[in-house]
């Protein structure tokens, strides 16, 4: 084989690369990946769980509340019997509860929480590891750092006179690539967490208005009811000076 048919080398794919990259950091960055992989695992069982539970949906059960305001009550829970969303469950509740007149409204209360408490605890599991992991991997990509900076040293202490500056270069360059790759895992992780929560900060508010509407009564619309209603009030009539002199 001559020389013009010599095939070069392919270059390193994405798996070479980061085998490449674990080996140069160390262990740091073979758990810093182990988090990576973790959270983006359950960020895709968050996302599948949301989209299940259709936490986006607020018609459904705005759409039941004005049913049952106006006196629709069965066909309010038959709407909500279709939906899996976690607010139409708990106003659900609430509604059936409201309708039993053997259970005083401190019992619908109390169970209408617990039913809450419930849900929202459901779609805020497994949030806590991703805040761990969004913290923490930071933390470990700055101890690795730390650690590689303090073999570049020792190296440098056992060459003596003789300093190669391509000795400590590598050394340092290995060491920086542990903080890389921790905020690298802990940027996107604290992205999808903030949004996530604020996905259940909204679950939580409107479950919290809607419920809220079936023990209360509707404020915006009864001065005008009053009005419509109201019987005109009669003034005494007012004697004229005339009169009251006639009188005298």
């Amino acid at each position: 084989m001559t020389d013009d048919q010599i095939v070069p080398p392919a270059p390193p794919g994405a798996l070479d690369q980061a085998l490449e990259m674990v080996r140069a950091g160390g262990p740091v960055v073979a758990i810093l990946g182990v988090l990576s992989v973790v959270a983006l695992a359950i960020v895709l069982v968050k996302l599948w769980q949301f989209a299940a539970a259709r936490v986006g949906d607020r018609r459904t059960a705005r759409r039941a509340l004005a049913l049952y305001r106006s006196g629709r009550s069965a066909e309010a829970l038959g709407l909500l019997a279709r939906s899996r969303n976690p607010v139409v469950h708990v106003l659900g509740c609430a509604i059936r509860g409201t309708l039993r007149r053997d259970l005083p409204e401190a019992t619908v209360r109390e169970e209408v929480a617990r039913l809450a408490g419930d849900r929202l605890e459901s779609l805020r599991a497994y949030l806590r590891p991703l805040e761990v992991i969004a913290g923490v991997a930071p933390l470990l990509g700055l101890f690795g750092t730390v650690l590689g900076m303090i073999s570049a040293f020792q190296q440098l202490e056992q060459a003596g006179s003789q300093v190669n500056p391509a000795v400590l270069s590598g050394g340092i360059w290995e060491a920086l690539l542990t903080t890389a790759v921790g905020l690298a895992v802990a940027i996107p992780v604290v992205a999808v967490l903030a949004w996530l929560e604020r996905v259940v900060d909204r679950v939580t508010h409107e479950m919290e208005t809607v419920v809220t509407q079936v023990f209360t009564s509707d404020l915006t619309a009864e001065p005008a009811a009053n009005l419509a209603h109201a019987e005109p009030r009669h003034e005494l009539p007012r004697l004229r000076p005339a009169a009251v002199m006639a009188d005298r």
